[in-house]
């Protein structure tokens, strides 16, 4: 799975037991995905989820706590 900047890619081994390599190559085929570029993408997925709650963390702090919309009858 290649990236948008051009940066070139690195191997890293793993060494997992069997029943989750299963476990792996069944999300997988559900996805339509190689077992390589399923745990690609969740861990992209995973990082861009990090990120953006970082993101939201500081810009929470830099606003301190925003109120909050209510209504009123």
């Amino acid at each position: 799975m290649g990236s948008a900047s051009g940066s070139t890619s690195t191997v890293l081994s793993l060494r997992i037991d069997e029943e989750l390599l299963d476990r792996l190559r069944q999300h997988a085929a559900r996805r339509g995905a190689s077992v390589q570029d399923y745990v690609l993408r969740t861990l992209a997925r995973v990082d861009f989820d990090e990120r953006f709650h970082a993101a939201v963390d500081e810009t929470e702090k830099f606003y301190g706590d925003a109120p909050t919309a209510t209504t009123t009858k």
